[in-house]
């Protein structure tokens, strides 16, 4: 990876800048992209903005600031975002210094802003390079998450797309699927999410799933699939469970559409089930009830486990035998065991406890 320092004036910095929520926010003579349309947005507190500006007003130094160049003449930031915004949201009368904007200062106070020297280091090399450079940079301020990381290194129109549908406050990920999902779209949580789904609908799993999604279609024209995908896992949520609740938000919806949104379901009989499932005092994970209706696997659930209490009650009325294969054991070779299962209706209570030995039980549950 190749690196060179430059020192850049303010005024050069500022030359050029342009702010728009569509476009993203360009300046040094508009050959950089301070926040393209696939970068987050400004994140800085009033506290840590004005931090900026009385460094530059007092002379003394602020964190150097690291930007890629993305052609013969052009840039994109690496590092220093949110310093370069705080500098040129100033310098563009959208915030104040000690109470006065920047067109009330003195000539010769402007001057000294304009000419204080920002230490840049520009940047050049592979995905992989960028990536790990991060690592070493991103230590202090607002960091930036993995999936930041990976959008300031896998720059293309398709990530300005996908960042359009899937990454501003009120974007339309968030209009369709807000009672659906967690996170934050602005920090890059929405559109994280949605690559893993794809990604893994696609074949592609574990860690490098998602940059392996993202690199196959980099250079794509649009994110249309990844758009269109997203609308199909929201809209058959939608149609299972029209009633939304809290329990519903971040379940990994994707993950179950990939597997059995061609499974035919009793959508009638939901509310009636998730109402029964809500009251049952052995379901201990609510958000579970509807992971359970889908794939029909209990452990979603958390059935409530036998306490001690309970296993030493039955364990004295058996006195340490195994119903199964008869033999005597301590209470600490030995597992509580449901008679009737849960599923068949039984619940996690004394009379319908036994203890089995630790190998009948296991048997038993492989059976």
């Amino acid at each position: 990876m190749n690196i060179e320092l430059h020192n850049i004036t303010v005024r050069e910095l500022f030359d050029g800048y342009v702010n728009s929520d569509s476009e993203g926010v360009r300046g040094y003579h508009g050959k950089l992209d301070i926040r393209p349309a696939f970068q987050r947005e400004f994140v800085y507190k009033e506290k840590q903005e004005h931090a900026v500006i009385d460094s530059i007003m007092r002379g003394r130094p602020i964190n150097v600031m690291y930007w890629i160049r993305s052609g013969e003449d052009s840039f994109e930031l690496l590092d220093g975002q949110q310093r370069t915004l705080s500098i040129c949201r100033f310098l563009d009368r959208k915030t104040a210094y000690e109470g006065l904007y920047f067109h009330s200062f003195t000539p010769d106070e402007a001057e000294k802003i304009l000419g204080y020297n920002l230490m840049i280091y520009i940047c050049e090399g592979s995905v992989d390079e960028i990536l790990e450079w991060f690592d070493v940079i991103n230590t202090r301020g607002e960091q930036l998450n993995k999936q930041e990381q990976l959008n300031a290194a896998l720059t293309g129109k398709w990530l300005t797309d996908a960042k359009r549908r899937f990454s501003r406050r009120n974007c339309d990920a968030y209009k369709l699927a807000k009672e659906y999902m967690k996170g934050d779209p602005s920090r890059q949580d929405y559109l994280e999410t949605v690559i893993k789904w794809i990604a893994e609908r696609d074949g592609m799993r574990g860690i490098g799933a998602v940059k392996e999604y993202m690199s196959l279609h980099q250079h794509d024209d649009n994110a249309n699939e990844l758009w269109l995908y997203f609308q199909a896992v929201i809209n058959w949520v939608r149609l299972l469970f029209p009633e939304t609740t809290r329990q519903m938000k971040g379940i990994e919806w994707g993950k179950f559409y990939n597997k059995y949104h061609d499974r035919h379901y009793d959508t009638a009989a939901f509310p009636q089930r998730i109402a029964e499932l809500t009251e049952d005092d052995d379901v201990t994970r609510l958000s579970g009830i509807y992971e359970y209706l889908i794939d029909g696997e209990e452990r979603h659930l958390h059935i409530r486990k036998f306490g001690i209490k309970i296993k030493r009650i039955v364990y004295k009325r058996q006195e340490g035998i195994c119903p199964v294969c008869g033999g005597h054991f301590e209470l600490s070779e030995m597992e509580a065991d449901h008679i009737i299962p849960w599923s068949a209706g039984g619940h996690t209570v004394a009379d319908n406890c036994q203890m089995l030995c630790k190998n009948c039980n296991r048997r038993k549950s492989d059976s």
